[in-house]
């Protein structure tokens, strides 16, 4: 017995539960009517036979009606009709048989009303089934008063009442169902534009992205993923061999991005290539990233891959260049050295000369040492440099002082004072040709970049463990935004970019280099228009191999 909603012009025929409600209601009714008719008749309590067969036609004529109408395309107050016959049936049947109980009946159509028409129909069962009750006692008369006459009629009003709660309840949590439903279907709606979307967004970028889950399965991989690494290359007898960062190494299959990706490795940018050397092959930049959920634990990973091809053969093209330039100038600077030995064999060579070739034997020194710096950067496609270091007990007081006697007629020149006032008498255990590159580079920076009749202050102390070479000035400072990549492989600021002063970017690259391979590091402190200090820190000691 559930409530339903009031029958609408226009509502389908296919919507049939009108109809099996009211019928399923109308069969228990009568089915129970039959029973206890059946029970009354065999214990001889039946006072009126025809009033208990006309009863018994009623609720079995109303069945009918409930079977054969179709409820469900007529109003839905138009089934009140059906428990207000009940109502009338089960009268006939308690005159019957006044003292068998068949009162109990009217609980049916009470609760039918109740459930059904809400508190209207519960009032109205409640007044109907009282009236009923009072009517057949005063047709069939009983000679004393009895306690029934007021106590069934509170008794089916609670069981009415109760029923109505119920029914007001069960719509209640069927209403909040229904919005519930509608609820997850809208958010389920939504999630379906939003998967549509994001697929249609990842598929328009032109990097790949695939999404692995926890168990090893790749759900979500777009198409550009596909373009990249299921096809890299072009040639399709090619598309699955991997090598590594050199173009040249094959790579096993569980060494392949994705496999390392599923075994829970991360990496950054590595550099991948499709396509076996001397066919079109593709290089790319492969990231992994592990996925934690609200758990912390691993719910799989994200692979982006990204076509680098373009710019590693730039860079590659440009390594190229700057290690043959540097190579041809490698060959000439060999046969000057060479040719100002055999000069400075020479037993009879005046002193301010030979004293003039050593300089320039010096510097020619310097000049092929950078020289092969810059071969050694350029032949290493990772960023690394390959330089060979001669540690022993260096005196970096004396290297300072050379490299600014070296430094001073440039400085001269532009009207630059180099003060070495706080350069302090210190030895350390270090390469010294490569510590005096570094100070030279430093220096010539100072001197480059400065400003016209300025100053540059150069010190050198120590502590217990590290000296500390400071090379600072009074110049136009480095901007902000520039300091994180002035130790850039070819990087070059764009103040000076535009001018004329000439550079590689490579120095400072170099240099830090260098200080780090000793166990030292450099840094940078500057502030635009107010000067650059760079501070370098060597430790003084060999250092000892932990066991």
């Amino acid at each position: 017995m559930t409530a339903r909603a009031p029958w609408t012009p226009g509502a389908g025929a296919d919507d049939r539960t009108r109809e099996r409600v009211t019928g399923i209601n109308q069969l228990l009714m009568g089915l129970v009517a039959l029973v206890a008719t059946v029970v009354m008749a065999l214990s001889n309590a039946i006072v009126d036979v025809n009033l208990l067969i006309a009863g018994v036609v009623v609720v079995f004529l109303a069945t009918g009606v409930a079977v054969a109408v179709p409820w469900n395309r007529l109003p839905t107050i138009a089934i009140t009709i059906l428990p207000a016959i009940d109502i009338a049936a089960i009268a006939l049947l308690e005159m019957s048989s006044p003292s068998s109980g068949f009162a109990l009946l009217w609980v049916f159509p009470a609760l039918w009303l109740a459930s059904s028409f809400g508190l209207f129909g519960t009032i109205l069962g409640i007044a109907f089934v009282s009236a009923a009750f009072w009517i057949s006692g005063v047709v069939v008369p009983s000679p004393d008063f009895r306690p029934s006459m007021v106590l069934l009629p509170l008794a089916i009003a609670a069981i009415a009442f109760a029923g109505y709660l119920t029914s007001r309840r069960s719509g209640a949590q069927r209403l909040l169902l229904s919005k519930q439903g509608e609820a997850l279907k809208r958010t389920l709606d939504r999630v379906r534009r939003q998967e549509v979307l994001v697929t249609e967004v990842l598929d328009a970028v032109d990097f790949g992205v695939v999404r692995i889950d926890a168990d090893g399965t790749t759900p979500v991989a777009n198409d550009a993923h596909a373009r990249l690494q299921g096809v890299a290359g072009g040639d399709p007898a090619s598309a699955r061999k991997l090598y590594g960062a050199d173009g040249s190494t094959p790579l096993e299959e569980d060494d392949e991005p994705i496999a390392r990706a599923r075994q829970g490795e991360t990496f950054e940018s590595e550099l991948i290539w499709y396509g076996a050397p001397g066919t079109r092959r593709r290089a790319l930049s492969v990231t992994a990233r592990r996925l934690r959920g609200t758990s912390e634990s691993s719910e799989g990973a994200l692979v982006v891959s990204r076509d680098v091809t373009a710019e590693v053969t730039a860079l590659r093209a440009r390594e190229d260049l700057i290690a043959s330039v540097s190579h041809e100038l490698r060959t000439p600077l060999t046969s000057i050295l060479g040719y100002l030995d055999l000069a400075l064999d020479t037993d009879d060579l005046p002193d301010s000369t030979r004293s003039s070739l050593e300089v320039v034997e010096r510097n020619a020194n310097r000049l092929l040492t950078i020289v092969a710096d810059i071969l050694a950067a350029s032949a290493d496609a990772r960023g690394g440099v390959a330089l060979s270091f001669h540690r022993e007990e260096t005196d970096l007081t004396a290297i300072l002082h050379a490299a600014v006697e070296g430094i001073q007629a440039q400085a001269r020149a532009r009207g630059l004072t180099i003060d070495t006032t706080a350069v302090e008498q210190v030895s350390a255990w270090v390469d010294p040709v490569r510590i005096r590159q570094v100070v030279d580079n430093l220096l010539s920076n100072a001197v480059k970049y400065h400003r016209d009749g300025g100053s540059i202050h150069v010190s050198l102390t120590a502590d217990i463990d590290d000296g500390w070479i400071v090379v600072g000035d009074d110049g136009p400072g480095i901007p902000a935004d520039e300091l994180p990549m002035l130790f850039d492989r070819f990087y070059r600021a764009d103040a000076v970019r535009n001018t004329s002063t000439h550079g590689s970017g490579l120095g400072l690259a170099i240099s830090q280099e260098i200080v780090r391979k000793q166990g030292g590091d450099i840094t940078v402190r500057s502030a635009e228009g107010e000067g650059s200090t760079f501070t370098v820190r060597i430790p003084l000691r060999k250092r000892r191999r932990s066991a």
